[in-house]
């Protein structure tokens, strides 16, 4: 039974920009993680069957295109529909200061916006996730 923790890396919606969520989720598996990346524009509820599928303990969420206030709860609601409420979902993308708080009451518990060195994402995952196994 593996101890690494596992990371879905998903890019919710019609975003069509992923360079920086292959970026993170290449820094992340290179950091020992086992990282399943979902490709471009996915639903809440494909991301949660994903989660469910692939038993994963984190999940990365990646939105340029805005939506993040609407779509990264969605992916909460929909885990939340699929009885899974302990796995730790973080986002990154062009998020304004002003919405940390509104997504960090709606579930977020990390953000990270472009320019965060990948060492600093490394780290929060480290300190933020561990497997759900253990």
């Amino acid at each position: 039974m593996s101890t690494k923790v596992r990371i879905l890396v998903a890019k919710p919606g019609l975003d069509g920009h992923d360079r920086g969520a292959k970026v993170v989720a290449r820094a992340l598996r290179d950091a020992g993680f086992e990282v399943i990346y979902t490709g471009l524009h996915q639903t809440p509820e494909m991301i949660a069957a994903a989660a469910v599928q692939e038993d994963v303990d984190a999940i990365g969420l990646s939105i340029m295109s805005g939506a993040h206030n609407t779509l990264f709860p969605a992916v909460i609601e929909a885990l939340r529909a699929k009885g899974v409420t302990d796995v730790v979902v973080f986002g990154g993308g062009i998020i304004p200061d002003d919405d940390f708080q509104r997504l960090h009451d709606a579930g977020v518990k990390g953000l990270f916006t472009p320019g965060t060195p990948l060492g600093q994402i490394i780290d929060w995952v480290k300190t933020n996730v561990t497997p759900r196994a253990a």
